[in-house]
């Protein structure tokens, strides 16, 4: 398929697992990749030996190993993008890494490594990306048609033990997302998360059952989310944008924006004779927001067979 032909394409934390999987599968459906990391496999850049495998696939990619926690090292990676064609079409936010503690435990440099790479690596890209899309539009008074995936998780949608840094960057990408689908819609571009279970190097060791059983939907496979992140790229996601999906083996669920579930109201204004009066309302131990990541899957409303 050649749904991406023409496009260029920017994937970052792509030298392996989940980035990789969506690079590949981008670069088939015919965009130019610009695989992005700033790791090392085999002794050689990720980045380099992703893209000698594209290339080898048939697929058109170059490497990129710029920090993107940087604004310099974004700012960088963008300019790459637009240099190939004049345009960027697709930004997929991908880079992460895991320094997991709990909030007794962490320290500070634990904390501010997980916010630069994740949180700061999201808002890098996407802010030289914005620019690259305000400009054209600009110039040309056209809207631009260009696409944002970003890489929240579950933990941001409902908080992990032991993961309060990831967690917290995880949910502030959400936020920063739906605040870019609000802002650069005028300019032709869309912005959906993505909430991802995969079988990768951050996870393998970490979550038990993720080996593949035979005669089974494999629940972990990351061309799953690569299908997923394709799709969102593609003229198929169009008028699609501000929304989150939870994507693993053969499902990919619409997540719902907070909305009130109880309230309290009154003629005049809230007194604390009120909140005691009404306290039921206000939460109960059934009605914890500690939600269990397979408990909150299984609670997904519609559900289409495929």
């Amino acid at each position: 398929m050649d749904e991406l032909k023409g496009k260029v394409a920017v994937v970052t934390g792509a030298g392996q697992g989940i980035g990789r999987a969506e690079a590949k599968a981008l670069a088939r459906a015919g965009a130019h990749v610009i695989v992005n990391d700033v790791g090392r496999a085999s002794g050689r850049p990720a980045a380099e030996e992703a893209v000698e495998e594209i290339r080898g696939a048939g697929g058109s990619a170059e490497a990129n190993g710029d920090d993107i926690s940087t604004w310099d090292g974004a700012e960088r990676l963008i300019g790459q993008a637009v240099g190939v064609r004049g345009k960027l079409d697709l930004l997929v936010c991908n880079a992460g890494i895991i320094r997991d503690r709990t909030i007794v435990n962490i320290s500070e440099a634990e904390w501010d490594a997980v916010m630069a790479v994740h949180l700061k690596g999201h808002a890098g890209p996407l802010h030289f990306a914005a620019a690259h899309w305000k400009s054209l539009y600009q110039k040309s008074g056209e809207q631009v048609d260009a696409t944002v995936v970003t890489t929240s998780s579950e933990a941001g949608l409902y908080g992990n033990f032991g993961q309060v840094n990831y967690s917290a960057a995880k949910a502030g990408i959400v936020a920063l997302t739906q605040v870019a689908a609000r802002e650069l819609a005028r300019y032709g571009v869309r912005a959906n998360s993505i909430c991802p279970r995969a079988r990768t190097g951050m996870t393998e060791g970490v979550v038990e059952g993720m080996e593949p059983v035979e005669g089974a939907a494999d629940e972990w496979d990351p061309e799953s989310v690569a299908a997923l992140t394709t799709f969102l790229g593609s003229r198929h996601s169009r008028g699609i944008t501000g929304q989150v999906f939870v994507v693993h083996g053969p499902t990919v669920s619409r997540m719902r924006e907070w909305t009130p579930a109880d309230e309290i109201t009154g003629d005049s204004s809230l007194r604390l004779e009120d909140l005691i009066s009404r306290r039921e309302l206000l939460g109960s131990a059934e009605d914890t927001m500690i939600v269990d990541f397979a408990e909150a899957s299984a609670k997904s409303g519609r559900v289409a067979r495929t």
